[in-house]
C-alpha cells in the first residue's frame, strides 16, 4: 500500500511540465497562494475541531467503562431504595414510624423475597441480563428490604441505622482495600466461597421450612440460629462468616467490573455488573440486620 503522503493529487494525478513555465502576475500569485492555503486551513481547522470535541462515551465506543457502570448502579440503587420507602409504608400500615404501627401488612416483605428469588434465577441462567429484568430486579428487592426493615425495626428499635452503617464500613473498607491492591480474588478462593455459601443457601432454606412447621421450641424465634454454642448463639458465629464472604463476593464483582472495562465489554454488561454489586450490598445488609437482631434479642 502507497503511503498516506502521497494521496496529495500532486503525486496521484499526471501533470503535464510545461518547458517555459509562464510568469505569474502578482494578482495571479497571490490567488494561487490562497488557493494552496485553503486546503491546509481546512484541514487544520478539522483536527483542531476532533481536539476540542468531547471524549467518546460509551454511545461512541459501545464499551464497558466504570463512569458507565457507577451510573447505572447508582440509578438500580434509587429504584430499590424508592421502592423500598413505599414497601416501609405499606408494611407498618400506613405510618412512617415504626414506633407508632397498629397494624403489620407482610405481603410486601413475602412477595419481594418470592419475586427476588425467581428473578435471581432467571438472570443466572441468561448471558446477558436485559435492562428490564434487572430494574424489575431491583423492585422485587426494594419491596424485601423495605418489608423486613420495618418489621426489624418494630421490634428492636434503631435496628435500621446500625444495620445500614455497619454494611457501609464493610462495603467501604472492601472498596478500600482492592482498590489499593490489599486483597484480589483467586480461582481457588472462589471455589471455595461459592461452595460456602450454596452450603449457606441450603441451611437458610431447611430453617425456613422447619420455623415454617413450628418445629422449635418457643423462644428460639431465629430457628436453628438460636442454638447456643459455649454461650453463642449460632446465628452470630454463621453470620460473621457470612458476611465475611460477602466481602469476598463484593471483591469479585468489582474485579469482574475491572476485567470487563480492560477487556472492552459490551456497554450493556454494565446493567450486569450494576446487578451484581446491588445483589451483593443487600445480601450483607441483611446478613448484619439479623445478626443485629439476634444480638439483641439475646439481651
Amino acid at each position: 500500500m502507497a503511503s498516506a503522503g502521497f494521496n496529495n493529487p500532486y503525486f496521484t494525478q499526471d501533470r503535464a511540465p510545461s518547458a517555459y513555465p509562464t510568469p505569474l502576475s502578482p494578482d495571479q500569485a497571490a490567488q494561487q497562494r490562497q488557493a494552496a492555503q485553503a486546503p491546509h486551513a481546512g484541514e487544520q481547522a478539522h483536527i483542531e475541531g476532533m481536539y476540542a470535541a468531547p471524549s467518546a462515551g460509551t454511545p461512541q465506543t459501545g464499551r464497558m467503562t466504570y463512569e458507565d457502570t457507577i451510573v447505572k448502579t447508582a440509578i438500580l440503587f434509587v429504584v430499590m431504595l424508592a421502592v423500598a420507602a413505599v414497601s416501609w409504608i405499606i408494611t407498618l400500615g400506613g405510618s412512617l414510624s415504626a414506633t407508632t404501627a397498629t397494624s403489620f401488612n407482610m405481603v410486601p416483605m413475602i412477595v419481594g423475597a418470592l419475586g427476588t428469588l425467581v428473578i435471581s434465577l432467571v438472570i443466572a441462567f441468561k448471558k446477558t441480563a436485559s435492562v428490564g429484568l434487572v430494574i424489575a430486579y431491583a423492585v422485587v428487592e426494594g419491596l424485601f428490604v423495605g418489608g423486613i426493615s420495618a418489621f426489624f425495626e418494630f421490634l428492636y428499635p434503631g435496628i435500621v441505622i446500625q444495620a445500614a452503617l455497619a454494611s457501609v464500613a464493610v462495603i467501604a473498607t472492601t472498596l478500600a482495600l482492592f482498590a489499593n491492591g490489599k486483597i484480589r480474588a483467586s480461582a481457588r478462593m472462589t471455589k471455595i466461597v461459592l461452595i460456602a455459601m450454596i452450603g449457606y443457601a441450603v441451611f437458610s432454606l431447611l430453617n425456613v421450612v422447619l420455623m415454617m412447621f413450628g418445629v422449635f421450641p418457643e423462644g428460639m424465634a431465629f430457628g436453628l440460629r438460636s442454638a447456643e454454642i459455649f454461650g453463642i448463639p449460632l446465628g452470630l458465629i454463621l453470620g460473621v462468616v457470612v458476611v465475611l464472604m460477602g466481602a469476598y463476593m463484593l471483591v469479585l464483582d468489582f474485579d469482574a467490573i475491572q476485567r470487563g472495562v480492560r477487556n472492552g465489554a459490551p456497554a450493556k454488561l454494565a446493567w450486569q455488573a450494576a446487578y451484581g454489586i446491588l445483589a451483593t450490598v443487600v445480601f450483607i445488609y441483611i446478613e448484619i440486620l439479623r445478626m443485629i437482631a439476634i444480638l439483641r434479642g439475646s439481651d
